[in-house]
Formats: structure tokens, C-alpha cells, sequence
């Protein structure tokens, strides 16, 4: 008896630096405080300096010069737009955010993760998350106690409440690209089946999401994930996914009127768009309009709203209405062009949008590379699905939207996810150590 437990404490010891990663994003779950630092934005910040701790106990080199170039070439566009802010506080919160988004949380995820148990532990994290806020939006929708659409509360918000519809969509299509990811790598039957039946129970709470954004994004990735699984699996994937179809349309009455004609309006974004959409042209509009007077460094960070009205036309609203889910009538200002690429573009100009786009490029090669190598035989074909997929429909959804919220904190750390694949998933494996912490090694990468 003493034998079988012995292992234990090993294996518990192993799991220490990936714990308050998962930790960052179940905290993620938590209803907002207000305005100001979150929860899950606080537990970042100290996962970084718990990365920083465990660096200078194990004296060991933080990054390759590869990752530190990638990783830190975002900082020089928003330092030099943060000496361009309106104030002093408005260029520092807008730079430690960044930072915290596309630099640090990334860098800490990369470092704490030691191998592809620790990967699928974190993406595990992911499917957990977005089943809970999945449950939370489902619920809101039934009982029409979400957030307001077209005068009925049956918009699913999850925790994050009305004032950030997007979150729960964004959490719950992260969740489901991890389970597709795991559920077409080379895992145990039994974990295939079980993320299999999470990616399908998923599609619920983001059909009643009602973001279009988050729909396109996630049936870009999936599809881009079954093609890279395999004819076989595709077809298969496909046909569970009809079925699950017919179920919510037919069985669970999903396919409502405001669904259906939601689902209908992404065709006529070009012909006859509605109020929000033509706010969304209006203020890509503007935000190109600031580059051409800035073009290298942007109008500063945090200066959009101030130059937006004077870029805009008349087309444009003064703001979307909030309410539901908890929250009282309240009209919100458009403080970005909900383009993660345009916002960069106006505030950061060329030299910001070239970094921090390289930055993901960067990325994005370096993963899909990783993933082609491991495609056929070789391990990590999960962890590659996962990661490459996570990046994939960051950068899509970014054409939709930009950071902001309690949410953010995700976008982050699927960042992180993908940075240690593309910069770091080819060289540790998961054996462990005789002190419990796997070893940094060459991995068998088939050739």
C-alpha cells in the first residue's frame, strides 16, 4: 500500500507550476466588482511575479533569444505610443495593459508550462470554464434573465453581465476550440470521447450568445482544426455536429426567431446592415482616418475617444444600449473601433501594428510548423490543434473586436498556450524529474 502512494506527492509536486495558471482562469468566473482590475487581472499579475521568483531560485535563462524577440517585439510600438498618451496615467495604464495581454501573461504561461501534461492541463482549465459560463448563458437564456436583445433578456452573458456581452462568448468559443483540439489528437478513447461530448455540448450557450463575431471565429477554426485532423475524422466530426444540430433546432427550440434572423444578418453586414454594424464601419472609419494623420506612431494610447468625433460622420450613434442581467438601463460609449488591428493601427500607427502583428505572425509559423511535423506520428498532435487553433481565433476574432474586459485575461493566456507551442513545445517533454518537476529535453519530434 505504502508503494502505490508513494507516487503521489510526486506527481502532485509536478502539477505546482501550472496550478495558478488554472487558477488565473477559474478566478475569470468571478461577476465583476466594478470598474478597475479584476479578480483574474490581479492573479495574473502575481503569476508573474511567481514566474519571476521561481527564474531567480532556479537561476536558470528565462527565454531563448527566439522567444524574447517574438515576445518582446510589441513592447517598442507601445512604448513609443505611451509617450504619446494625453496624460502620464492614461500612457502608463495603457502600457502595463498591453504588456499584461500580449507580453508578460504570455511570457509566464510559456515559462511555468514544462511539458504537454501540463499544456492539457491548463486547456483542460479552458473547457471547465467555458462549460460553467456555458451553463451560467444557457440558463439566462431559458429563463430570459440575460442580457437585452431586441427588447427580450435573452441574451446569454454568463457572469461577465451586460456590460461585456462578449466575454462569455469569447470564454465558451475558447473552450470549445480546446475540445475539438483534444478530441481530434491521439488521446485515450475515453478522453477523445469525453471532450468530443464537451465541444458538442458547447454549441448552446454560443448559438445564444448571439455574437457574430464569435461565430465566424469558431467555425473558421474548427473547420481549419478537422482539416488538419484528416478526411476521416472531419467527416465524422461533421455528422456529430449535424446531429447535435437538428437536436438544439428541433429538440431544445435554440433556432428562434431572433436566432435565425441573427444568423441571417452576417449575409447582409454588406447590403443592408443594421445600427451596429454601421456604427462598426463608421468607427473603422474614423480609426483610419487617425492613422493617416499619424501614420508611424499613432494619435498615443488611450486616444481614441478623444479624436474619434472628429474622424467619424453622422452615421455614427452615441452609444449602444446595456441592460439585463442583472444591470439597469445604461447606454455605452464607443470608446474603440472593435478591431483589434485598427485600434493598434490609430493609436500605436505603422511601427505598433508592424510589432505587434510580426509578433503573431511570428507565432503563427513557427506553430503551424511545429504542428506539421507532428501531424503523422509524432507526439503533441493535441497540444498542436489546441495552440494553433487558440491563435487562430484570436486573430480572427480580432477583426470583430479588441481587448477590453474581464475576458481579456483569457485572450492572454491563450496566447500563452500558443506561445509555448510555437516557441517552446518542440523542446520539453513530460518525463519527470526525481524531484517531481519534468525535465527541459529534446523531444522525439518525428521527422
Amino acid at each position: 500500500m505504502s508503494h502505490a502512494l508513494a507516487p503521489l506527492p510526486r506527481r502532485a509536486a509536478a502539477l505546482v507550476p501550472v496550478l495558478p495558471l488554472a487558477a488565473v482562469l477559474a478566478l475569470v468566473a468571478l461577476p465583476p466588482a466594478g470598474h478597475g482590475a479584476g479578480p483574474a487581472d490581479v492573479a495574473s499579475g502575481l503569476v508573474v511575479g511567481y514566474c519571476v521568483i521561481r527564474l531567480l531560485r532556479e537561476r536558470r535563462r528565462p527565454l531563448t533569444p527566439a522567444a524574447a524577440l517574438v515576445l518582446g517585439l510589441p513592447v517598442v510600438g507601445v512604448a513609443l505610443a505611451a509617450l504619446g498618451a494625453s496624460s502620464t496615467a492614461a500612457g502608463l495604464t495603457g502600457l502595463a495593459r498591453y504588456l499584461q495581454v500580449f507580453v508578460l501573461v504570455p511570457a509566464a504561461v510559456l515559462l511555468l508550462l514544462r511539458g504537454r501534461r501540463d499544456f492539457r492541463v491548463v486547456a483542460w482549465t479552458f473547457v471547465g470554464l467555458a462549460l460553467f459560463e456555458g451553463a451560467v448563458g444557457v440558463h439566462q437564456y431559458v429563463t430570459r434573465t440575460g442580457a437585452s436583445y431586441q427588447g427580450a433578456d435573452i441574451r446569454a452573458v454568463g457572469t461577465f453581465g451586460a456590460q461585456d456581452v462578449m466575454g462569455m462568448a469569447t470564454v465558451v468559443s475558447l473552450g470549445l476550440v480546446c475540445a475539438t483540439g483534444l478530441a481530434l489528437g491521439r488521446a485515450p478513447v475515453w478522453q477523445r470521447a469525453a471532450a468530443t461530448g464537451c465541444a458538442l455540448v458547447l454549441l448552446a450557450p454560443l448559438a445564444v450568445s448571439f455574437s457574430r463575431g464569435a461565430w465566424i471565429a469558431t467555425a473558421l477554426t474548427c473547420g481549419a482544426q478537422l482539416a488538419l485532423a484528416g478526411l476521416r475524422r472531419a467527416l465524422k466530426t461533421a455528422a456529430a455536429l449535424a446531429a447535435a444540430g437538428v437536436v438544439l433546432v428541433g429538440g431544445f427550440g435554440v433556432g428562434t426567431a431572433q436566432l435565425q434572423e441573427r444568423i441571417g444578418s452576417i449575409a447582409q453586414v454588406a447590403d443592408a446592415p443594421d445600427q451596429s454594424v454601421v456604427d462598426r464601419y463608421t468607427l473603422w472609419s474614423s480609426a483610419t482616418g487617425m492613422w493617416r494623420d499619424h501614420p508611424l506612431t499613432g494619435v498615443g494610447l488611450k486616444n481614441f475617444p478623444e479624436y474619434r468625433d472628429g474622424h467619424a460622420t453622422l452615421a455614427l450613434s452615441s452609444g449602444s444600449d446595456t441592460e439585463g442581467a442583472g444591470a439597469e438601463y445604461h447606454r455605452q460609449a464607443l470608446l474603440s473601433p472593435h478591431n483589434m488591428y485598427l485600434l493598434v493601427l490609430s493609436e500605436q500607427g505603422l511601427i505598433g501594428l508592424l510589432t505587434l502583428a510580426g509578433a503573431w505572425l511570428a507565432l503563427l509559423v513557427r506553430g503551424v510548423r511545429r504542428l506539421l511535423r507532428v501531424r503523422r506520428r509524432g507526439p503533441g498532435f493535441d497540444c498542436a490543434l489546441v495552440a494553433c487553433g487558440l491563435l487562430v481565433w484570436v486573430l480572427t476574432d480580432f477583426l470583430y473586436g479588441d481587448i477590453g474586459g474581464p475576458s481579456t485575461v483569457v485572450t492572454a493566456m491563450a496566447l500563452g498556450l500558443a506561445a509555448w507551442w510555437a516557441l517552446a513545445g518542440g523542446e520539453r517533454c513530460d518525463t519527470p524529474s526525481p524531484g517531481g518537476v519534468p525535465k527541459r529535453a529534446e523531444e522525439a519530434v518525428a521527422r
